[in-house]
């Protein structure tokens, strides 16, 4: 039997997971993948030498798939899921399958009419490690179980910083929709039909335009003779995404994110021993479950991550069952899908009408006439710097992947568009009557030639569309981290150059200075009105606690700094980073780079002893051994060069590693006296607006 094929409906975040689950599938394969957009298409594709397609129309009518899995946002899931069932296909929908049960019924209507079937993506039910919980609580290892908990405790980082025009913050209901099913889908799965009693939510927080979301829900439910408490929250808070059992003879806890299932038991041991057994059980668990994660990750070159395992596991249940012919796993069919949308709903009704609302926009009273574009206004930096183009008197336009931006309470001054950075022509005609743009897109790849396309071919058409409008003036945001900043004795100023090899350099400050170094020589040959702007460590309102620019983080608790951590870091605020960007503008200053660094104040350690004066929470902090981080990678290198095959990998580089830990100090003299720029200086203000004001754990 031939193996069946497979189309990725959507090109995203989550496609790749799927994608690498059904690589290591027996009996499937990938033969298409379909986006609006057909770069992101394209290049998923080539990754798996599958064909492209723009529409699922098209997708259908080659005749070149048998099953697809819809990858899209959840508002479309329903109308594709429908088509591709009515096109003779079997379909497997990302969680959630859809915005409601209603919907969620209309698909299995479908599937029924159609004779093929519809599969939710409750990808976590194939972990190994509740296969194992749900056969021993079935034995009755556990005894009667009389109470389960079960939790998503995870940072959800886009609440506090953006993007904001990702679905599931349209709505406060979106954020249950969006992590509810996990939680939902274990409890159906191993109790039966739930009972919704009470639901509550807590900890809001303000998206822009004062439009409220909660940060914590509970959830207070029955199934059978089990009471179960759902529990979501999305603060920074220690990563718990786990279900707890409570059982006469054991309590058992199953850790879904890192594949874990421990159970306390009682022991007939006299009331000295037992307690030591007690633990001794409990440490030897531990000890067994790293042990076999440790030999799973080893043995598979670190490809076979909880994550992963978990789809891979849904994968071969699902279509070994189809290929044989079997009926489909009740964990994964269309009916759990119902009961678990069903079990959301009845949650989301459970919740005060005001928790549910959504602020009105502002009223328009005039149309925005825009002399200043920012692309990529939806981010840190270019949120603020709108914002005070705004307060300047200026209109903007904000180029978006959409429609819609976080300026809900500006639209008299700010309109957002939706164009393509690799379209000249129509970002040229976005730039009408337009006399600055600013730059700050970015792009993160795995590979040079991505790099090449994707971030210095995107910034050269923006620069050759710029020429092309007539703009007065193109402000581009490149980074530090294209200095070599290995050497403490090495002062770094705007007269420092990059290296003339930069191929052992991370792709992403390779990738930036090979974008100024492009766009200077279009300003030397056809007098581009470029200024380029380097930014620091920002931090301030809407930047996130957990910044990797000053250290690899573990979880909202834990950090290992890049180095020693005792050397001052170049940080700045948002704000002084916004002021400088705008006296760009008309500064007669074509053609020349700014650092934008803020005064010396702090080291890294300093930094977080700060956060913990400020706000009382006490990060852990540990040194970052630069040449074990080195090591490490010469191994990953080899590893992926030699024993994948993997094209495009990155040479290591020991300065490399000592440039994150940013030694080599920063000059900020040019930026002050050329452009009058005057970075916070007083310690305690800066402590008050990157920390205390900073909203760093949401609430």
């Amino acid at each position: 039997m031939s193996d069946i094929r497979i189309g990725l409906i959507g090109a995203g975040y989550i496609a790749t997971w799927h994608a690498d689950a059904l690589k290591a599938t027996a009996g499937v394969e990938i033969s298409a993948v379909c986006d609006v957009s057909a770069g992101a298409a394209q290049g998923l594709a080539d990754a798996y030498g599958a064909r492209a397609f723009t529409s699922v129309a098209e997708m259908i009518n080659a005749k070149a798939v048998d099953a697809v899995h819809i990858l899209t946002p959840p508002h479309l899931h329903e109308s594709i899921a429908i088509e591709c069932l009515k096109g003779g296909l079997d379909v497997l929908v990302e969680k959630p399958v859809a915005e409601s049960a209603a919907s969620t019924r209309a698909i299995q209507a479908a599937a029924e009419a159609s004779g093929k079937r519809f599969h939710a993506g409750h990808n976590f039910l194939g972990l190994p490690s509740y296969l194992r919980m749900k056969a021993a609580m079935q034995r009755g290892d556990y005894g009667r179980v009389s109470a389960a908990e079960i939790t998503w405790a995870l940072p959800l980082a886009p609440l506090r910083s953006g993007p904001f025009n990702l679905w599931l913050l349209r709505e406060p209901k979106n954020l249950i929709l969006e992590l509810g099913p996990h939680l939902m889908a274990f409890a159906h799965d191993l109790f039966g039909s739930i009972e919704v009693l009470h639901a509550e939510a807590s900890k809001p927080v303000a998206l822009p335009g004062d439009d409220m979301r909660p940060q914590g829900i509970r959830i207070l439910a029955k199934a059978g003779d089990v009471d179960v408490t759902f529990s979501i929250s999305m603060v920074e808070t220690t990563d718990d995404r786990s279900v707890t059992l409570r059982g006469s003879s054991a309590r058992a806890r199953l850790d879904y994110a890192n594949d874990v299932l421990i159970a306390e038991r009682e022991n007939a041991s006299d009331l000295v021993v037992n307690p030591l057994r007690r633990q001794l059980s409990l440490s030897g668990q531990h000890l067994r479950e790293g042990v076999r994660n440790a030999f799973v990750q080893l043995s598979s070159l670190n490809t076979k991550n909880p994550y992963g395992r978990s789809f891979r596991g849904m994968n071969g249940s699902i279509y070994s069952n189809l290929a044989d012919g079997k009926p489909e796993d009740p964990r994964f069919s269309g009916s759990s899908a119902i009961a678990v949308m069903q079990a959301l709903d009845d949650a989301i009704s459970k919740l005060p009408a005001e928790i549910l609302e959504t602020a009105a926009p502002a009223v328009q009273t005039r149309k925005p006439k825009p002399t200043a574009m920012v692309i990529g206004g939806t981010g840190f930096i270019g949120r603020a710097l709108t914002r005070r183009l705004v307060a300047d008197g200026r209109d903007v336009r904000v180029l978006s992947r959409g429609t819609s931006g976080p300026f809900p309470d500006l639209p008299d001054s700010v309109e957002t568009v939706g164009v393509s950075l690799r379209d000249e022509q129509a970002l040229s005609d976005a730039m009408k009557g337009i006399d600055v743009v600013f730059n700050l897109a970015k792009s993160m790849d795995k590979t040079w030639e991505d790099a090449l396309q994707n971030d210095v071919g995107v910034a050269m058409n923006i620069a050759r569309a710029s020429q092309k409008a007539k703009v007065k003036r193109l402000v581009y945001t490149g980074t530090i981290a294209s200095y070599d900043m290995s050497d403490p004795g090495t002062k770094i100023t705007e007269d420092t150059g990059f290296g003339d090899d930069m191929s052992d350099r991370n792709l992403y400050a390779r990738s930036k200075a090979e974008c100024e170094r492009q766009l200077m020589q279009l300003h030397q040959s056809e007098g581009l009105p470029l200024v380029i702007a380097r930014p620091g460590i920002v931090v301030g309102p809407g930047g996130p606690l957990q910044h990797w620019g000053i250290g690899r983080w573990h979880g909202a608790g834990a950090v290992r700094i890049w180095g020693h951590g005792h050397n001052i870091l170049p940080f700045v605020l948002n704000d002084d980073i916004a002021d400088g960007l705008v006296r760009m503008i008309d500064a007669p200053v074509e053609g020349q780079s700014f650092n934008l660094i803020g005064e010396r104040m702090f080291s890294a350690r300093d930094y977080f002893d700060a956060i913990h004066q400020s706000l009382g929470a006490r990060i852990r902090v540990s040194s970052g051994n630069l040449y074990a981080f080195y090591a490490s990678d010469a191994v990953k290198y080899a590893l992926k060069k030699y024993a994948l095959r993997r094209h495009g990998v990155i040479r290591p580089s020991l300065a490399d590693w000592k440039s994150r830990a940013h030694f080599s100090p920063f000059e900020n003299e040019k930026p002050k006296r050329v452009l009058g720029w005057s970075p916070e200086a007083d310690r305690a203000v800066f402590i008050e607006k990157a920390i205390s004001d900073a909203n760093l754990f949401g609430f």
